[in-house]
């Protein structure tokens, strides 16, 4: 390993992204804004300016008092007022956010790039970290705290909290004796057994997500994220942009603990799982510097001789450059003569700065000819169009048909070339077929006329009829495939066979896509119960609260297991559009394994209606097309020396658990979870390194590995560890091997558990890191501060919540949080809310800079809708338009056009707002287009949701976490009980629920290491 100095370079030879300089500047990191309406100028609006209630009325629960509490009446303790008197009723209420533990200097670490327990300081100024010789009582005067996020204000300490550090409680000058406590009169104390008029907590003062969310957002509107200078990444949700200097990028690779403890003994002490959330495709935001491709001719790229990792940043050269040292195994490999290149005093090659293998955490490396398992063509698309009685019928046939026009030539159906060439890249080729009770494949061959279609009637043993003209260059033949999509909803509406035969279709797929590999992009309107693999009605609605329900949630049929096995062998992976006859069963455990193996996803419409749904299914099959695919990968995780994989959690394929992960297809939107053992005990003098590769074929047909690059330190005690956690990867592993057990378990064991691990990782803090606080007091990690929430949100969400909930949409949403990023998975724990009805004039709207100033989020509670509001509802996944019964008319004419002053006026199908050359039309349009840019697979379009009179109002309320619904506690009940139960822990009597086997798995949930689930 090399010392501090090697590396001192990667911060110090690149100008800083966030210097003074830049200030006044304009900045070249602009988000998209949507176009303007004819004639009408957004950045300088002639609309008058709008009160901040022009549409609403003021919150009534803006004076309400504040509710009871546990305790006594208390004298209110002095604070500063940019923190919103928030401490003196935090000292009330017994809720605080522990402050930061001063952190013990450590001898020199001969760490690659940064002592973690630090600051970052260079040889000159750096990021407002003063220069060698300047007093100790000015440091961190404009620097966040040690173990603070670097978005946070330097006047409160922690910063960025509406949360401020713990006060001080009351404490009496004759504390009560025992006998006299126990016979005293008043309110009941915390954690009693309660009346039924028991006081609340007051909402106000627990955790907000959404203040959580809004101060990095604005922060990285100015301010660029370099890899190797802080310790923790911006929040998920947060858009940002990176400056890769060594360390991968956030949006690439998320560490659960930035600082990892020396041994699983301190590991263990803090309840928190070691892990990995890797994204290795994720698209960069405008700004960002693309991911550089390097070819190394038919040598392929430097590789350890040992352990086989790749050529990285953290490698050190000695011997004057002859060799380079492994950073995970530390073996000493020789340089090739034509790698060759001399180091100066310091041990660094003199081409460092020029090679970003050695200056960039992530890179694309192309391979040689030994990598290959096929030879490397250009992605084949092949579309399998459900035309049964069902899509016809329903107009699915025609979404589905006009998505995919759109998703090749554009929403005009004629763009221009270089529109079709953004959308599918040079090389790859597209195909179709459809299917009902029998098989059919077209002739695409641009010399042709029209397309001609060829029938396989023998569903018994399926062939592929034709050889050329199936998968053809769409542009050349762009004409005949228009003519046949626009031809097939006409062409099968008088035939309507009833019954699709789907796995006779995806094995005769398998032989079109098997001597190249590919992507298959299905719809499915209606249970496939016709020819061999036919599915039968599995869930009658009688197993909802049974064990057997747990049978449901999995796929016993072994064809569909068979063949997506074989599609993941042959490097082709497939997404079904699935949508439900009437919110009908489609037994998507079976349907959905066979997306879910191969790397592939499921859209799912429960209630498909056109033309409401149509736009989503167009939007979302130009996604689909357009997002970056690789196919034919495989995934290598390494780590360094006393580390070892324990588990994956994703979709995709594992024969045994030591292999590589198999990807038929891997996109833009998937992420795979990684959890790490110890296998020895690491040295604190060094860092803990880790990197993955992943070996893929891209659209474009280049054979190429994508490397992601981690480094942490090492801390020999558990407390520097809590100041480094990542809240949002440490949501995303619990979240994925809960997932992972439900067909194991029952959902009120996995709750339970999920429970129990909640309780224990802010026990453990409070017992071994808070310090000597009043046990009163509910202390929270600083950055797991909304840890809570999250949680409570994963235990209401469709997978897990309890009560009746349809098989196929509980896993559906399994087998999507198994495959969701961080970003996604973040905004589906817990939506976002803006409120429409009391914008700001500037909302909406670029500011001097070029960015779009979006308005403040809110929190997800009935509590902060207000008379007469409108809000926008996103959860990733749907995006709600709720509309208060007594909204102004005034807002429904500016937002929907004139005439529109009443709900029921309202179009209850409409999926789009339209363009009107109003303040609030243009202000809500922008807005949308903004968090469209900022989420995950799923396309947004509108739903409405006007309060009594939409069903879409169900799911509004459904979607305010914070309430008590879902089967579920409120947030503060739930705040309380978790409280409640580590008072008890750290009082040596908690009791862990026994449930059927289960009774350890609450400590030791992250940890139990589950056989693969396929």
């Amino acid at each position: 390993m090399s010392d501090f100095a090697m590396y001192h370079a990667l911060g110090q030879d690149s100008n800083n992204p966030n210097g003074q300089q830049q200030q006044n500047a304009p900045d070249p990191y602009r988000p998209h804004v949507v176009a303007s309406p004819g004639g009408y100028q957004q950045a300088g609006s002639p609309a008058v300016g709008q009160a901040p209630y022009q549409y609403g009325t003021p919150n009534p629960n803006a004076s309400m008092p504040p509710t009871p509490n546990y305790f006594p009446p208390q004298q209110s303790l002095p604070t500063s007022p940019n923190v919103d008197q928030l401490t003196s009723q935090m000292g009330a209420v017994g809720l605080g956010v522990e402050q930061a533990i001063p952190h013990k200097p450590k001898k020199k670490d001969r760490h690659a790039y940064h002592d973690i327990g630090t600051p970052v300081g260079t040889s000159q100024p750096f990021n407002g970290f003063p220069a060698s010789g300047t007093p100790n009582q000015f440091l961190n005067q404009n620097t966040p705290p040690v173990g603070g996020a670097q978005w946070q204000s330097p006047q409160i300490t922690p910063a960025m909290s509406q949360f401020p550090a713990a006060t001080p409680l009351f404490s009496p000058a004759m504390p009560a004796s025992p006998m006299q406590h126990a016979a005293r009169t008043g309110p009941v104390p915390f954690g009693s057994p309660a009346p039924a008029q028991a006081p609340k907590l007051d909402p106000e003062q627990t955790p907000s997500v959404p203040k959580s969310r809004d101060a990095p957002a604005r922060y990285y509107l100015d301010n660029v994220y370099p890899t190797m200078e802080y310790h923790l990444p911006p929040p998920a949700l947060t858009p940002f942009v990176a400056f890769d200097q060594g360390n991968s990028s956030p949006k690439f690779a998320r560490l659960t603990l930035n600082s990892i403890p020396t041994s699983a003994d301190a590991l263990a002490a803090t309840h928190l799982p070691l892990g990995l959330i890797l994204q290795p495709l994720a698209p960069l935001q405008e700004g960002e510097v693309p991911i550089p491709v390097l070819d190394f001719g038919d040598s392929g790229p430097p590789r350890c001789r040992r352990c086989r990792a790749y050529i990285n940043p953290f490698m050190t050269f000695k011997s004057g450059g002859n060799k380079f040292v492994c950073n995970m195994c530390t073996f000493p490999n020789d340089v090739s003569p034509e790698y060759f290149a001399p180091t100066d005093p310091s041990g660094v090659r003199v081409d460092r700065l020029q090679r970003p293998e050695l200056s960039m955490g992530t890179v694309d490396f192309m391979v040689p000819k030994e990598y290959w398992g096929k030879e490397p063509v250009g992605l084949r698309w092949l579309f399998l169009i459900d035309v049964s009685a069902e899509a016809v019928n329903r107009q699915f046939l025609d979404g589905f048909c006009e998505g995919i026009m759109h998703a090749l030539y554009g929403p005009e159906g004629d763009a221009a070339d270089e529109n079709t060439q953004k959308r599918i890249p040079k090389g790859a080729k597209v195909g179709i077929a459809t299917f009902d009770k029998d098989l059919h494949f077209y002739n695409l061959s641009a010399g042709l006329e029209s397309a001609q279609m060829l029938v396989v009637p023998d569903l018994e043993d399926p062939f592929v009829p034709l050889s050329d003209g199936l998968f053809v260059d769409p542009q050349e033949s762009k004409p005949i495939i228009t003519s046949l999509l626009a031809q097939l909803p006409t062409m099968f509406s008088n035939i309507k066979n009833p019954e699709p035969a789907l796995l006779p279709t995806l094995n005769a797929a398998l032989m079109a896509l098997s001597a190249t590999g590919g992507k298959i992009v299905c719809s499915l309107a209606a249970l496939p119960t016709w020819g061999p693999g036919r599915l039968f009605l599995r869930d009658d609605g009688s197993m909802h609260s049974a064990d057997a329900e747990k049978k449901l949630l999995a796929t016993e049929h072994p064809g569909f297991k068979k063949v997506g096995q074989k599609l993941v062998e042959s490097g082709c992976g497939i997404d079904f559009f699935l949508a439900a006859p009437s919110g009908g069963y489609l037994d998507i455990a079976t349907i959905g394994h066979v997306a879910a193996v191969t790397g592939g996803e499921v859209f799912y419409y429960p209630n498909f209606h056109s033309p409401r749904d149509t736009l989503k299914l167009s939007k979302e099959i130009t996604h689909t097309v357009s997002r970056e695919t690789g196919y034919q990968a495989l995934m290598k995780v390494r780590c360094s020396n006393g580390l070892q994989v324990s588990a994956y959690h994703g979709n995709f394929f594992h024969h045994t658990f030591g292999a590589d992960l198999e990807f038929g297809v891997i996109d833009a939107d998937k992420a795979i979870g990684v959890l790490f053992s110890y296998d020895g005990k690491l040295d604190p003098k060094l860092d803990a390194h880790f990197q993955a590769a992943l070996l893929y074929t891209t659209a474009g047909g280049e054979r190429r590995v994508r490397c992601c690059n981690l480094v942490a330190s090492v801390n020999e005690g558990a407390a520097q560890t809590m100041k480094f956690v990542d809240q949002d990867a440490v949501v995303n592993i619990i979240a994925r091997e809960a997932a992972a057990r439900m067909a194991e378990k029952s959902l009120k064991d996995i709750r339970a558990a999920l429970t129990e691990k909640t309780i224990d990782i802010l026990a453990g803090y409070r017992k071994a890191f808070s310090g000597n606080n009043p046990p009163g007091q509910l202390v929270l990690p600083e950055t797991l501060k909304e840890f809570t929430m999250f949680i409570l949100g994963l235990i209401k969400s469709r997978a897990f919540k309890g009560g009746k909930e349809p098989t196929d949409r509980r896993v559906h949403d399994m087998r999507m949080i198994k495959s969701m990023g961080p970003l996604e998975l973040s905004l589906y724990l817990y939506p976002r809310i803006i409120a429409i009805h009391n914008l700001d004039e500037k909302d909406g709207f670029p500011n001097e800079k070029g960015h779009l100033k979006m308005p403040s989020t809110i929190r997800a509670t009935f509590g902060k809708m207000e008379e007469g509001g409108a809000y926008i509802v996103d959860n990733g996944q749907i995006c709600l338009l709720w509309l208060h019964a007594n909204v102004s008319p005034n807002l429904l004419e500016d937002l929907f056009g004139p005439g529109q002053t009443s709900l029921k006026k309202l179009d209850a199908f409409t999926s789009s707002l339209p363009v009107l050359e109003t303040h609030l039309n243009a202000q809500v349009r922008n807005i949308l287009q903004c968090i469209e840019s900022n989420r995950g697979s799923k396309a947004l379009t509108i739903q409405l949701a006007r309060q009594g009179l939409d069903g879409a109002d169900y799911e509004f309320a459904r979607l305010l976490y914070e309430d008590r619904n879902n089967e579920a506690q409120s947030y503060g009940d739930w705040l309380v009980h978790v409280h409640k139960q580590i008072q008890l822990e750290l009082s040596g009597q908690r009791k862990k629920e026994e449930t059927d086997g289960l009774a350890s798995a609450g400590s030791t949930f992250v940890g139990l290491r589950t056989p693969y689930w396929g």
